[in-house]
């Protein structure tokens, strides 16, 4: 038998092991906290494994015995669900296509990986785009382009690299295309809840900017792309009116317009998708981490073309087509968020934690830019030296967080969360921050 104490360095002589000192003890861990097998001190989770575990360690809806009876079942074969049907497939299908997918997308694809979930959805747009002109004018689709944002995050894989541009580190070396990069026209807030920068400015330069690419990629622009919270790339928020301007863009000028929802969506926000805070529809939707199952969902735009690639077998396809343990979860997920409204909970706390940390921002100092949306909260430290020091401080109290954009510091709040852990966070970001000038 293993020890907790053996795992990093049995690790260490197979792969490159760079991730938490801690291990998971995955039947002591509970509610909002993660135990650690090694040493027996418990973290306040508000890092949530990159905001892909929603409700939390041991919630007693797991428990439920016809539940754990599928996922068993489900876990003895790994089935090629893009071939072979079951009835648990078809019974988280359905719950996602009637409890999470907003009405008027019925087009829906399933893989496992949200890079590959942001890949098929630009799969779509090309295909799309290339009927659109006529397969004998885009040179087979190579003359197509996205377009996209600055301190995006869409993956690792083949097509994103060629849109995130966050870490140098991540995509440097690796071959990429040269699609359109444009201003991301990002929110500032101050400790009061208003915009503090001339957002209209930045706006325009990117509307500039945008038109231009248009020019530029004449008949070429497939798609705009965009997270409507750009996570990795700073916590970033836009304005509705700015999401508004891309939607008229995509309709004048025949390109899909695409939301990268894959940290954002499955409740994380208040609402089932980040997008609907905002009332703009866009017409694909890459989802993942929380949901437990990647993919896209669609709207009737895609329909224009007759052969579209939800009509015509083989153009997008994925041998597991997700993973039918990872569906079985995911829809007592769903039916446990709905029957204990963790929707609306999220979004009270928080906002209750964007309040708190305004106010401690107001009387400490230190950081800015307090802002969130449900379970994505953020703030703005004053160097990157200092938020690397405010994490390892977060880190030995016993807090868990995340870096974000050059500044940020991020939070992932489990769906669960309540006013105990509100408080008893904040209290451990007061002791961490150095003491007011």
């Amino acid at each position: 038998m293993l020890s907790p104490k053996e795992v990093h360095g049995t690790l260490k002589r197979h792969q490159l092991v760079d991730g938490y000192p801690f291990v998971l003890d995955l039947e002591k861990s509970h509610g909002c906290y993660l135990h650690d097998a090694a040493t027996g001190q418990e973290h306040l989770d508000f890092f949530t494994s990159f905001a892909s575990w929603p409700i939390g360690y041991g919630h007693p809806g797991l428990e439920d015995k016809d539940f754990r009876r599928e996922l068993e079942s489900a876990a003895l074969t790994k089935v090629a669900n893009s071939d072979i049907y079951t009835v648990p497939m078809a019974r988280f299908v359905s719950a996602f296509a009637t409890e999470v997918t907003p009405e008027g997308f019925p087009h829906h694809f399933w893989v496992s990986g949200g890079a590959l979930a942001v890949e098929n959805a630009l799969k779509v747009a090309f295909d799309w785009k290339a009927q659109k002109l006529g397969v004998d004018k885009c040179n087979d689709g190579n003359d197509l382009v996205i377009l996209h944002f600055r301190q995006a995050f869409h993956g690792r894989s083949g097509y994103t690299m060629s849109l995130t541009n966050t870490d140098p580190t991540k995509v440097a070396l690796f071959p990429k295309f040269a699609w359109p990069r444009v201003s991301n026209p990002a929110i500032e807030f101050d400790l009061d809840g208003g915009i503090a920068n001339d957002v209209e400015a930045a706006e325009a330069q990117s509307v500039a900017e945008i038109e231009q690419a248009f020019v530029d990629y004449a008949g070429r622009i497939a798609a705009i792309i965009i997270e409507p919270l750009q996570g990795e790339g700073g916590d970033n928020h836009f304005r509705t009116e700015f999401f508004a301007r891309l939607r008229a863009f995509a309709d004048e000028h025949e390109a899909l317009l695409i939301f990268d929802e894959v940290q954002t969506g499955f409740f994380g926000s208040g609402k089932p998708w980040l997008w609907q805070h905002h009332g703009v529809r866009p017409d694909v939707v890459a989802f993942g981490k929380k949901s437990q199952v990647c993919g896209i969902y669609a709207g009737p735009r895609v329909d224009e073309v007759e052969g579209n690639v939800f009509r015509r077998s083989s153009r997008i396809n994925s041998t597991w087509g997700g993973n039918l343990v990872d569906m079985v979860r995911s829809r007592r997920f769903i039916e446990i968020i709905v029957e204990e409204n963790l929707c609306e909970n999220i979004a009270t706390m928080g906002q209750s934690f964007v309040e708190g940390l305004r106010s401690l921002g107001r009387e400490r100092g230190h950081f800015s830019n307090v802002r969130g949306a449900g379970s994505l909260v953020a703030f703005t430290s004053e160097s990157a030296e200092q938020r690397d020091e405010l994490l390892r401080a977060l880190a030995g109290k016993g807090l868990l967080a995340l870096s974000s954009g050059e500044r940020a510091v991020r939070f992932r709040l489990p769906l669960i969360v309540g006013d105990a852990e509100i408080d008893l966070a904040l209290e451990r970001i007061a002791d961490c921050l150095p003491a007011r000038v």
